[in-house]
């Protein structure tokens, strides 16, 4: 179990993190969210220890963590920190040797992850010659080389087609099948949904959101009624239906929130007089909206 207890930061006039209290557990990977400068990368930087609290503490399995202990762990920053005249492999081995594996070990593991990556034919190219995605996969691979504990990421797929997400995801969940820990700062919020099962949402410093992301749809009390129409020329159709709010609107599908005691089926009439139906679904709201509505309270 990791954990942030109590902890506060102050940078100049800035009071960065308030009170911080957090606790996740292994074998999960929890979304750490918040709008540019909530508080994310400081919580990264407290956790790895590259910043002291002024108050609280970062616990790991009920121990203040220590230098040994985050030697099991592995960072991957949202700038890129890799050598880029070295080749691919030799920049694997080094920085596995760097944490305590032997260069056998170092060399087996690299190819491991170059293999799972979809990077062996790249084993023997210079970085530099890499596109950036790869690049991003190269460095996830330098995280991963010692087989870390608890594996911080910043932002890792930023700048990635969707096949390269789905092979970095892939990755990610076989290191929380062992019962690891993956903590991950993200604002591509579909992709949160999509892969975390817990999420800790910080606003201005503190935290305003923390728990399983089901739960905490299902709390939030709002039915979602999603629409997609044919056939129909007014674009501000959705703004006179009575008994529920336009959430979204695209050129695919219309998003509704429900009034609490309305009942979709008399909303989606109303809908059916507009123009013709063709897929709907009620949901819980997304994580987007329950992103929003945290940081506008």
């Amino acid at each position: 179990m990791l954990e942030m207890r109590g902890v506060s930061v102050r940078l100049g006039e800035r009071q960065v993190l308030d009170d911080v209290s957090l606790a996740i557990p292994p074998g999960r990977i929890v979304g750490l969210l918040g709008p540019n400068g909530a508080g994310k990368t400081t919580s990264m930087r407290v956790m790895l220890g590259v910043i002291d609290p002024d108050r609280g503490e970062v616990v790991w399995n009920g121990t203040p963590l220590g230098r040994s202990s985050r030697e099991r762990w592995g960072y991957m920053p949202q700038e890129r920190g890799l050598y880029i005249k070295m080749r691919v492999g030799d920049h694997l081995v080094y920085m596995g040797r760097l944490k305590g594996l032997s260069k056998s070990e170092a060399t087996a593991r690299a190819g491991e992850l170059l293999a799972a990556l979809s990077l062996s034919d790249r084993v023997g190219d210079k970085i530099e010659t890499l596109s950036g995605g790869m690049q991003q996969r190269v460095q996830l691979a330098a995280a991963m080389i010692h087989d870390p504990d608890v594996l911080v990421l910043d932002e890792p797929f930023a700048g990635l087609d969707p096949s390269a997400v789905d092979e970095l995801s892939d990755v990610v969940h076989e290191q929380v099948s062992g019962g690891r820990t993956v903590v991950f700062s993200s604002h591509q919020l579909d992709l949160v949904e999509d892969m975390c099962e817990s999420i800790i949402l910080i606003h201005e410093g503190r935290v305003v959101l923390d728990g399983e992301l089901q739960a905490l749809k299902s709390a939030s009390g709002d039915r979602i009624l999603r629409v997609s129409l044919d056939g129909v020329s007014d674009p501000g159709w959705a703004t006179r239906i009575r008994g529920a709010a336009l959430v979204s609107q695209d050129a695919s599908e219309t998003l509704l929130r429900l009034d609490p005691e309305v009942e979709p089926l008399a909303v989606l009439d109303q809908v059916r007089e507009i123009g013709r139906v063709h897929d709907f679904g009620l949901e819980l709201p997304r994580l987007s909206q329950l992103f929003r509505e945290a940081v506008a309270s």
